[in-house]
């Protein structure tokens, strides 16, 4: 103990302008972060605005109850687990994917410009792409329906945004699209952290390209894949209502409807803000317990872990 306490003094005079430097970053996440935790209050009380804190009626658990005892909140469970799977799985293997093929490509030119091309639709907003997903899946003129009309794929155009049981795959599809030239960086920035000389070694001893990147490539960036998949599990039940808002509508609402909608709707929808806190709590909560769990799995099982 003794030991540790001056050595921690010296590194702290040591590089006391990085600490400084890092002060304002704390002092940001401290007021916007941890702060507004004091706001979880309002789960446990029958919260009225025109009320002072300490006028409120506090009520336990109660809005907790109520909304495990709603069918609606297990359905808006049920929207949100599945369409996170389903961008959590596509939305890391086809990256990944995309990543490979393009650091296989050696003309530079084109792989600029399909690297521009890919990273476009990330600086749009949903507003702008929701719309353009929905005029391509359109039955007047839509291009998918003409393309899989024109291929005799189909006989007559399909209604996409009313079929309750394509949204899940719509919303998935759709956040590929538009994402998967954004996160492709990441995983090319770690490809390109991969020493030449152990491609240059393999290429000696007789090893074709698709052999290089399955025991050079993937090994090398499996350390970045790991933390990004226990980051994305942790926030596998936060997803957000965006997409689902702007792609849903009244007739997939059994389907389009997360958690945060629900939030919204049932919560500062109807003035329920008290209940609203209580489905953002169960939020919290749920994505530390799987970030840990998630994080704890890894360590255990590949010595890989970001705590």
């Amino acid at each position: 103990m003794n030991y540790r306490k001056p050595r921690f003094w010296h590194t702290f005079m040591q590089q006391k302008y990085l600490y400084l430097m890092s002060l304002p970053f704390i002092a940001w996440v401290f007021v916007f972060s941890y702060l507004p935790l004091w706001g979880w209050t309002m789960a446990f009380q029958k919260f009225k605005p025109a009320k002072s804190f300490f006028e409120q009626d506090w009520v336990g658990l109660q809005y907790f109850k109520e909304l495990f005892q709603d069918d609606s909140f297990f359905q808006a469970l049920r929207n949100t687990l599945a369409m996170s799977v389903m961008g959590l799985i596509a939305g890391f293997t086809i990256p990944i994917i995309f990543a490979i093929l393009l650091n296989e490509v050696r003309i530079q030119v084109f792989k600029r410009f399909v690297q521009t091309i890919s990273y476009l639709p990330h600086f749009v907003s949903w507003v702008v792409a929701a719309g353009i997903v929905t005029k391509m899946l359109s039955t007047d003129n839509g291009a998918v329906n003409d393309l899989l009309v024109g291929l005799h794929i189909i006989s007559e155009p399909i209604q996409f945004s009313a079929k309750g049981n394509l949204f899940w795959g719509i919303v998935t599809a759709s956040d590929v699209w538009k994402e998967t030239g954004w996160n492709t960086i990441i995983y090319l920035a770690a490809i390109a952290g991969i020493g030449p000389e152990l491609y240059e070694a393999a290429r000696v001893d007789g090893a074709s390209r698709l052999q290089q990147v399955w025991n050079i490539t993937l090994p090398g960036i499996r350390s970045t894949i790991i933390i990004l998949v226990i980051i994305s599990i942790g926030h596998l039940i936060s997803i957000g209502f965006e997409k689902q808002f702007l792609l849903g509508n009244n007739l997939v609402r059994d389907y389009s409807q997360t958690l945060d909608l629900y939030a919204l709707n049932y919560g500062l929808g109807m003035g329920r803000y008290s209940f609203g806190t209580a489905i953002n709590i169960f939020n919290s909560v749920v994505s530390v317990l799987l970030l840990f769990t998630a994080n704890g799995i890894f360590k255990k099982i590949t010595k890989e872990s970001i705590i």
